[in-house]
């Protein structure tokens, strides 16, 4: 029996009761190779000692101040340290205690910033199709998960949704890569003119989408002509990193890879590697400049903003990356994995696409290969493999709805980022087997 509002109402989980490095313990005993971070979370694993003794000493010193009052030590250090290595002109950092919030903030501070600026009447938010920005009401607004969105529909504000750069399944066979690039990236700028330049306030996107595509990136030149379009009619750009940022495609941000930088950028899970909630705003000095020198302050606010324990632990954190130099290892690795997928699953009449990059990989589970079409939505796929994975011992993180919110089946894997060869065949094989049976299991395969 319990008390507590599980995400699914209809079984309880099982007890999570020790980490052992990229090993999750359960009650039982029976140990979980995590594949996927929980949900691209858990880079450093789940036992880092240098983290836990960060934590140990911020609560010796102080808990908890509220920034209404008092700034701390661990949010200037760790704020020193994420700009430090920030692209373009970010240059102030914004704290509070999660993806969704760091959304929230990011949509806040681009509405004020333009009334601060004197242009009050720019309101709307251009988002992608296949996205997810969280589950507050503003985030899930600007997300394009129709599945999560679904439910509260009607009371969510208006946001505009145009195609991903999904070349896998919207490229048409008569396009080149480039021609297929410019297309859907131009909609952007379609989308504005139908609006009216002087009403549009931000475009939000993922650098790779997470969740809802399963690793996804854009072709080379998508997101240079993006930037093109947001200086060209002044909205600001804001580039989601949530769960693809903070070293998950091996560069600190995952932007970097992409050779362009946004006004505004919102990191979580793998700042503080799930050691603590926490997550950031990242803005520019511009953006900055305009509150300081306009009404001096931000309208918004959250208790738990810049929490001294949660910085203590993020900056550790980030001081173990760097220390332990895992970039590197993040893209060595990447690349294992990336090639230990293809060798396993490459001629795998139902992996349709496989995808990503560093240690942020996708598969795409499909009924036919030849005509990419998906398996019934009726089979919740998904579900299965999840459930197939976890009795061998291997979380990753399976979702449905790829193509279009009810269509399409894929699975996720974001392991931690002190993987090694070893643990990659576990991943591969474990892996294997669960999508078999499965599949098996639906009657289809």
């Amino acid at each position: 029996m319990t008390h507590v509002f599980h995400r699914s109402t209809r079984a309880v989980p099982p007890m999570a009761v020790q980490g052992d490095g990229i090993y999750v313990v359960d009650s039982t005993g029976k140990r979980y190779l995590d594949a996927s971070g929980g949900a691209a979370v858990s880079c450093l694993g789940h036992s880092h000692p240098k983290v836990a003794e960060a934590i140990k000493e911020q609560v010796d010193r102080i808990a908890f101040s509220h920034t209404g009052f008092f700034t701390n030590e661990p949010m200037e250090h760790l704020a020193d340290k994420l700009i430090a290595s920030a692209p373009g002109d970010l240059d102030m950092v914004y704290f509070v205690s999660g993806g969704s919030e760091a959304v929230e903030a990011a949509l806040k501070i681009a509405r004020q910033y333009f009334v601060e600026t004197g242009e009050p009447e720019r309101r709307h938010i251009i988002t992608r199709k296949q996205s997810y920005h969280g589950n507050t009401l503003g985030a899930l607004a600007a997300g394009g998960n129709m599945w999560r969105r679904g439910m509260f529909e009607p009371v969510l504000v208006e946001t505009h949704h145009l195609s991903p750069c999904y070349a896998y399944r919207g490229r048409h066979g008569d396009e080149s890569e480039q021609e297929y690039c410019l297309r859907v990236a131009n909609e952007l700028e379609e989308k504005v003119l139908e609006l009216g330049p002087e009403t549009v306030m931000c475009f939000i996107a993922e650098p790779v989408v997470g969740a809802t595509l399963g690793a996804v990136t854009a072709i080379p030149g998508y997101f240079e002509r993006i930037r093109e379009i947001c200086d060209k009619y002044g909205l600001l750009l804001i580039f989601d990193e949530v769960m693809c940022g903070m070293g998950r495609t091996g560069s600190l941000y995952a932007c970097e890879q992409e050779g362009v930088s946004p006004d505004i950028l919102v990191c979580a899970k793998g700042l503080g590697a799930g050691y603590q909630p926490i997550g950031a705003t990242i803005v520019t000095d511009r953006i900055y400049a305009a509150f300081r020198d306009g009404s001096g302050f931000f309208q918004h606010g959250h208790t738990y903003m810049g929490h001294p324990i949660a910085c203590a632990a993020a900056l550790a954190v980030q001081n173990v990356i760097e220390e332990e130099d895992l970039l590197v290892n993040v893209r060595a690795m990447g690349s294992v994995l990336s090639d230990a997928l293809h060798e396993r699953f490459g001629n795998h009449r139902h992996i349709g696409d496989i995808r990503g990059r560093g240690l942020f990989l996708g598969l795409e589970i499909v009924a036919d290969r030849a005509d990419k079409s998906p398996f019934d939505p009726g089979f919740a796929l998904h579900a299965r493999v999840k459930k197939e994975a976890m009795v061998r011992g291997l979380m990753c993180y399976p979702m449905g709805g790829t193509i279009d919110g009810q269509r399409g089946d894929h699975v996720l894997l974001a392991p931690p980022f002190i993987i090694d060869t070893k643990d990659i065949v576990a991943i591969v094989d474990r892996l294997g087997v669960a999508i078999d049976a499965a599949i098996e299991s639906t009657d289809a395969g």
